[in-house]
C-alpha cells in the first residue's frame, strides 16, 4: 500500500502539532534520554526555520507544537549566519549550499527527520542496540493561531497530568510549561506567543502566568473519553484560583485525545466542508462524509480520521483555510 501524502502549507508560517511514538516497548525514555530529545530539540529548532511553542517528551513518544517559517524570511545573509552558528564561525557554505540550505531547513519532514535520526544513533550506541526507535513516520496535525493553539499546547503539557506522573504540570521537567517554571525558558527556546488577545502584554512573565492560569482551569475538566485519565486535583486548582487566577473553569476544553491526535479534520462546519471537497476525489468511499459536531466544544465539528484516502509518497499542498486544525492523514502510530 502507497504511502499517504503528508499535507503541508506553503508560503505563510503555519504551525504543526507533531507526535511520534517509538517502535519499542515500554517506557524506554528515562530521565537521560528525555534530557537529550531536549538538546535536540533546541539544538535543531536554533538552525531551522521554526519557532517552538511546545513540547512534551514521555517515556514512548513526544509532542512537539511548532511554527515553521517560510524560507523567502531569510536573506542569504541569516541562512550563511545560521549555518557559521551550527557548524563554527570558521565554516561557510558555498553559494551553491545555500538554495539547498533554504530548502531543507523550512522544511519540517527534514527537521523531525533529524531530530529523530540523531536520538536514534544515539539511543542504540548507548544501550548497544542496532535498528529502528521511533514506529513510522510522524504524525502532523496543521494548527489554526488562537484558541485552538491554546488548546493544543494545554493538551500536550497535559499529558504527564494524565499519565499519573505529575499532578502539576509544571512539576514534569520534560514539557514546556516544566522548561518554562523550571528553566525559566533558558536561551528563550520556547516562544510565548500563545495566540490570544488576553496574553497581549509586554512582560514574558505575565504570559507565563496566563497560560499557567489556563493550563490548571481547563487541566482540571475530567476527561470525558477516557475517564481512566488522570486530572488536575480539584484541591490544587482551588489554591491556585486563590492566588491569583480570575477567570471560571471553561468548558471549551475537554482533553479530549482523539480530536488532537486522530481526527481527519477538525474546525468550523465551513472549513471541514470546504477542505474535504479538495480531497473528495481521493476516497474510496461513494457516500458524502458530512461534518459532526463535537460534543462540548462549541463551533467545532469533526470529520472521523480518513483512513480512507488514498494518497502518494508526496507532499499534498492545501491553502491556509479560516478554522481549527487538520490533521496529516496516515497511518496512526
Amino acid at each position: 500500500m502507497p504511502r499517504l501524502a503528508r499535507m503541508i502549507v506553503n508560503g505563510e508560517p503555519t504551525i504543526y502539532h507533531v507526535m511520534s511514538r517509538t517502535v519499542l516497548d515500554g517506557f524506554v525514555l528515562g530521565d537521560i534520554e528525555k534530557e537529550y530529545m531536549l538538546k535536540l530539540l533546541k539544538q535543531f529548532s536554533a538552525v531551522y526555520f521554526t519557532e517552538v511553542l511546545g513540547f512534551c517528551i514521555m517515556g514512548n513518544h513526544f509532542h512537539l507544537l511548532v511554527k515553521m517559517i517560510p524560507d523567502d524570511e531569510y536573506s542569504d545573509d541569516e541562512i550563511i549566519m545560521q549555518y557559521q552558528g551550527y557548524y563554527g564561525k570558521e565554516n561557510k557554505p558555498t553559494i551553491g549550499q545555500v538554495p539547498q540550505l533554504r530548502l531543507k531547513w523550512s522544511s519540517l519532514s527534514e527537521y523531525v527527520k533529524d531530530i529523530k535520526q540523531t536520538f536514534t544513533r544515539f539511543y542504540n550506541k548507548r544501550h548497544g542496540r542496532r535498528g529502528y526507535f521511533w514506529g513510522d513516520r510522524f504524525k502532523s496535525v496543521i494548527v489554526e493561531e488562537g484558541e485552538t493553539l491554546i488548546n493544543c499546547l494545554a493538551y500536550i503539557d497535559l499529558n504527564p497530568v494524565r499519565a499519573g506522573i505529575v499532578e502539576r504540570p509544571e512539576d514534569y521537567r520534560w514539557n514546556s510549561l516544566g522548561y518554562h517554571i523550571q528553566a525559566r525558558n533558558k536561551d528563550g527556546f520556547l516562544s510565548t506567543d500563545f495566540g490570544l488577545k488576553q496574553f497581549n502584554v509586554k512582560s514574558e512573565k505575565e504570559k507565563v502566568r496566563l497560560y499557567r492560569e489556563y493550563i490548571y482551569e481547563t487541566g482540571a475538566i475530567t476527561n470525558g473519553d477516557t475517564p481512566y485519565a488522570k486530572t488536575i486535583p480539584e484541591k490544587i486548582v482551588t489554591e491556585e484560583r486563590k492566588v491569583n487566577f480570575k477567570i471560571s473553569r471553561t468548558d471549551r476544553f475537554l482533553s479530549r485525545t482523539r480530536y488532537f491526535t486522530d481526527s481527519g479534520i477538525i474546525g468550523s462546519k465551513e472549513y471541514v466542508s470546504d477542505t474535504y471537497r479538495q480531497f473528495k476525489h481521493l476516497f474510496q468511499s461513494k457516500h458524502e462524509k458530512k461534518p459532526k459536531s463535537v460534543k462540548g466544544l462549541d463551533g467545532v465539528f469533526s470529520l472521523k480520521r480518513l483512513s480512507e484516502f488514498i494518497g502518494s509518497s508526496r507532499n499534498s499542498v492545501i491553502p491556509r483555510y479560516k478554522g481549527t486544525f487538520l490533521l496529516d492523514i496516515r497511518n496512526c502510530l
